[in-house]
């Protein structure tokens, strides 16, 4: 597994983990399930904070997997002078 491919899987994952906290937090706030976060002593805020943390990851996981492939293609035809 290359280092954009697991860039890539670090940006996907947090992407969904913000999403799914996102969410979790929204039914909070609903009050709906209200008892089973109460039970794992998650607060509204400890649900958006998680959430907001998860987005940031994501988004310099893409970040950083864009520099690198530009990077790369950057140094492909020196690499390829080089050799010539």
């Amino acid at each position: 597994m290359g280092h954009s491919a697991r860039l890539q899987l670090v940006g996907r994952v947090t992407y969904y983990l913000g999403w799914i906290s996102l969410i979790c937090g929204g039914l909070f706030h609903l009050k709906v399930g209200q008892s089973l976060f109460v039970a794992m002593n998650l607060s509204k805020r400890n649900l958006f904070e998680a959430s907001v943390v998860c987005f940031i990851i994501c988004i310099a996981s893409q970040l950083r997997m864009d520099a690198s492939e530009a990077e790369q293609a950057s140094s492909a035809p020196v690499k390829s002078a080089v050799a010539a």
